[in-house]
């Protein structure tokens, strides 16, 4: 697996590289394409560094975030996360369905406004592609988000995917 790290307020060193580099090669037993890119970011807010992890795969991503005052526990809890994540959604990941999936990932392009006075603060734009309700589901409990878009495989129009509170999920089609 190949490895993209950035940092935000803090120089990558090669030691906090290193130990990214070992901890992730544990994930690579779980992913079949070796030339994956897993990107990584760390960010620092005062005394905490909040550390992303983003994996591309061929019909999901995997990601995951945490923030704690040490980078390398982050690191520690993040590995644990994308690997539960992974053996979780195992079977669900494993269907034929799954395997036939076009190629699904996110092209971020992120703009982040710096005036206060607005209310939009981030804005993300993403392509969307067809997939059916269980594969947005999963996505989404993937990404670790209350709601998802999709465009639905069947009619092909745009689609949210939303938990609701009582644990079920809630689906808005446009028309």
């Amino acid at each position: 697996m190949k490895l993209s790290i950035r940092g935000s307020k803090i120089t990558i060193t090669e030691a906090m590289e290193e130990y990214v580099i070992d901890k992730l090669s544990k994930l690579e037993k779980y992913i079949e394409n070796k030339e994956i890119t897993a990107n990584v970011i760390v960010k620092v807010y005062g005394h905490l560094h909040k550390v992303e992890i983003t994996i591309p795969l061929k019909s999901i991503i995997l990601r995951a975030e945490e923030e704690q005052e040490d980078f390398y526990t982050a690191i520690d809890l993040l590995v644990d996360k994308l690997e539960r994540q992974i053996r979780k959604n195992k079977t669900r990941l494993a269907t034929k369905k799954m395997k036939e999936a076009k190629e699904f990932a996110f092209d971020y392009i992120e703009e982040i406004k710096e005036d206060n006075a607005s209310q939009i603060v981030k804005r993300k734009k993403i392509e969307v592609k067809p997939m059916s309700e269980e594969e947005a589901i999963l996505q989404m409990e993937l990404l670790g988000h209350q709601f998802y878009l999709y465009k639905d495989e069947e009619t092909g129009s745009p689609t949210l995917i939303y938990k609701r509170k009582d644990g079920h999920y809630g689906i808005i089609e446009a028309e």
